[in-house]
C-alpha cells in the first residue's frame, strides 16, 4: 500500500442528482457526499467523474455545485474534482476554480474529441494547463478511460508527464480494466498514486503499491471497500476481496449510472434520484427492481440512511 500518499483509500465519483427543473440539486448532492464521506465508508470524492454525469454539465454548473459542497463545510482537501474537458481553456478555467476553494487534487481527462491525437499533442496540452495554473499547490490525477473518452495515455506519456511535472502530476486513476496496464505504470513509476477505476483490481492495485479505487460502485458499497483498503494485509483479504468482486459483478448486466441512481433513490425513498440527464435515461422500473432484489439477496444488502426533514 502507498504511503504517505495525497489522496488514498476509496473514493467515490459522486453521483449527481437533478431537480425538478433539470437543473443540478445541490442539496441532495451536499447530502450524499456528506453521507459517502461518514457511514459511506469513503476517504474523498471525485465529484464530476463519468458517474457524476460530468459531460453533461456545463462548467458554470460544476462551479456552482462545487462552491456549495465546499460552502456546506466539506474539507476541500478530500476534493478531487473531475477538470478535464475538450476545450483548453475550459479545463483551466475548471481547475483554477478547484485550486482556488483548496481541492486538494483534479482529476484531468485528456481532450477527447479529436481522433487519434499524437502523445506530443497531449503532452502540449498537460502543459499547457499546468504552465498556466502555475500554482505549486496544483495536483493533477490523469483520468485513463480510452474506451469510453477514445484518448488514453501511454505508459511513457505518464513517464514523461511525471518526470516533467513531478509535483503536480502525482496519480492516475486507471478505469481500462487492464490490470497489466497499471501493473506496468506501478513497476515504472515508484510512489506514483494510482486508483484502479475497477475494485476487483482492488488488492493487487494495493499489493503492488497503488493508493487505492475511484469506484463508481463506491456510491452505494463504500464501506466494504474501505475495509478491503484497510486490511489489505491481512489474511483474509482475498476472500474479502472476492466478496468485492461479486457485488461489482451482480452491478455489471446494470447501465452503471441508472442502476446506481435508481438503487440510491429506492434506499432513500425518493425517486427524484433515479433521474439522469439526457441523452442517458432512468432504468426501467422492473430492471431497477431486478437489481435492488439481487443484491438485497448478497450478503443482505441494503443502504441505511438518515431520515431527511
Amino acid at each position: 500500500m502507498l504511503e504517505n500518499a495525497n489522496f488514498s483509500g476509496v473514493i467515490a465519483p459522486v453521483l449527481t442528482p437533478f431537480g425538478e427543473d433539470g437543473a443540478p440539486d445541490p442539496d441532495r448532492f451536499i447530502e450524499h457526499a456528506e453521507w459517502l464521506m461518514g457511514d459511506g465508508g469513503c476517504t474523498g470524492l471525485a465529484p464530476f467523474g463519468t458517474t457524476s454525469e460530468a459531460n453533461s454539465l456545463g462548467i458554470d454548473e460544476r462551479m456552482d455545485l462545487l462552491e456549495e459542497l465546499v460552502e456546506s463545510g466539506m474539507e476541500p482537501l478530500s476534493l478531487m474534482p473531475g477538470t478535464g474537458t475538450t476545450s483548453l481553456s475550459d479545463t483551466i478555467t475548471l481547475t483554477q476554480h478547484a485550486i482556488d476553494l483548496g481541492c486538494g487534487g483534479v482529476l484531468m481527462l485528456p481532450p477527447f474529441y479529436y481522433k487519434d491525437p499524437s502523445e506530443e499533442g497531449l503532452f502540449t496540452y498537460f502543459a499547457e494547463v499546468i504552465d498556466e495554473i502555475a500554482d505549486d499547490n496544483l495536483r493533477v490525477y490523469l483520468y485513463h478511460i480510452p474506451q469510453v473518452a477514445g484518448v488514453g495515455f501511454s505508459v511513457d506519456l505518464v513517464a514523461r508527464l511525471r518526470g516533467e511535472f513531478p509535483e503536480t502530476v502525482v496519480g492516475l486513476k486507471d478505469s481500462s480494466g487492464d490490470w497489466s496496464n497499471m501493473k506496468a505504470i506501478l513497476d515504472r513509476l515508484p510512489g506514483f498514486e494510482l486508483f484502479t477505476g475497477s475494485e476487483l483490481y482492488l488488492l493487487d492495485t494495493l499489493r503492488h503499491g497503488g493508493a487505492g479505487t475511484i469506484s463508481a460502485a463506491a456510491n452505494i458499497n463504500g464501506p466494504m471497500l474501505r475495509r478491503l483498503f484497510e486490511e489489505c494485509e491481512e489474511p483474509g483479504a482475498e476472500a474479502l476481496q472476492e466478496r468485492v468482486s461479486a457485488f461489482r459483478r451482480a452491478l455489471q448486466p446494470y447501465p452503471t449510472i441508472p442502476v446506481l441512481k435508481a438503487i440510491v433513490a429506492h434506499y432513500r425513498n425518493d425517486p427524484a434520484w433515479a433521474v439522469l440527464r439526457p441523452p442517458n435515461l432512468a432504468l426501467e422500473p422492473d430492471r431497477a427492481a431486478e437489481a435492488i432484489r439481487e443484491l438485497a439477496d448478497r450478503d443482505d444488502f441494503r443502504l441505511d440512511f438518515p431520515e431527511t426533514a
